[in-house]
């Protein structure tokens, strides 16, 4: 059986094949599909089999894939590009005969009022469309999506927001990519839907008290309205695209869609979810 990770000398891409491999996948059985081998030394080390293809290549995708049994498309980062190129690694794994695709989506993909949720949902139709057999695993937030700039909040004292009450189900980015890693290793995926969330559902001023209770300093959450919320982000230099999708990410959380009690994270991984104090220390 091999599987296949794309984008797996990121974050999540790489996690998941650690989890893969200390789950008891065999190295050689690996397949990482990278954009640029030089930072897949590691793996390769390993005895993972490295190949280089960009999404953006239909050509090297389908030679990347070659021999695939399983495959976990991680969703791209390029926002407005995503989903061209996410129909690109669908379209490559069924003509090279790959069996089994899971894919990284979003919580409640369908119904999401986030904007980052509208390729996720069209990727999902394609690969339904697709006829190749396909799980999907909509991952919630990543409480590491907290992290950076946290040094700055603790300095502040102020974590500020756009959520109002609305509940994060957050994980930590080991825990989804074990949960993927499982649905990999697993037979019987095939029409399976998996909503993961991590089993803290806190509001952003419960998060900031888990600020304050790892820096030992105290931060408190400020709610602004959404616009403010995407002014006060470009000024601390965060593009406006970017500013705009997480001001409308916090909007989204003051509506639940970042919210979960499926447990389906909890049951693919055998444990409870990392709670985000580790997370938090640790980065600090």
């Amino acid at each position: 059986m091999t599987i296949a990770v794309t984008g797996a000398t990121g974050h999540l891409g790489r996690l998941t094949v650690e989890a893969l491999l200390a789950r008891g996948a065999q190295a050689g059985d690996l397949v990482a599909v990278v954009r640029d081998e030089s930072k897949a030394a590691d793996l390769a080390a390993k005895g993972v089999q490295v190949r280089v293809a960009e999404y953006g290549d239909p050509v090297a995708l389908k030679a990347a894939l070659a021999g695939v049994d399983k495959l976990l498309l991680i969703s791209g980062s390029e926002m407005g590009e995503r989903l061209a190129q996410h129909a690109n690694v669908i379209e490559a794994a069924k003509n090279a005969g790959v069996g089994f695709i899971a894919y990284t989506s979003v919580l409640h993909a369908p119904t999401s009022p986030l904007s980052l949720a509208v390729e996720h949902k069209a990727t999902e139709k394609l690969l339904a469309e697709s006829g190749v057999d396909h799980a999907l695993l909509r991952n919630g937030w990543y409480w590491e999506n907290y992290v950076t700039g946290l040094a700055g909040t603790v300095e502040r004292g102020v974590l500020a927001g756009a959520g109002g009450e609305g509940r994060v189900a957050g994980a930590a980015r080991a825990d989804y990519a074990e949960a993927a890693a499982a649905v990999l290793l697993a037979d019987g995926e095939a029409g399976k839907i998996y909503e993961l969330g991590g089993g803290e559902r806190l509001t952003l001023t419960d998060l900031a008290g888990k600020m304050s209770e790892a820096a030992a300093k105290p931060v408190v959450y400020q709610d602004l309205p959404v616009a403010e919320f995407q002014v006060v982000l470009e000024a601390a230099g965060v593009p406006a695209v970017y500013a705009e999708m997480l001001a409308g990410s916090d909007a989204g959380i003051a509506a639940g869609a970042l919210d979960t009690d499926s447990g389906d994270l909890q049951r693919l991984i055998g444990r409870e979810s990392t709670p985000v104090l580790d997370v938090l220390g640790a980065a600090l």
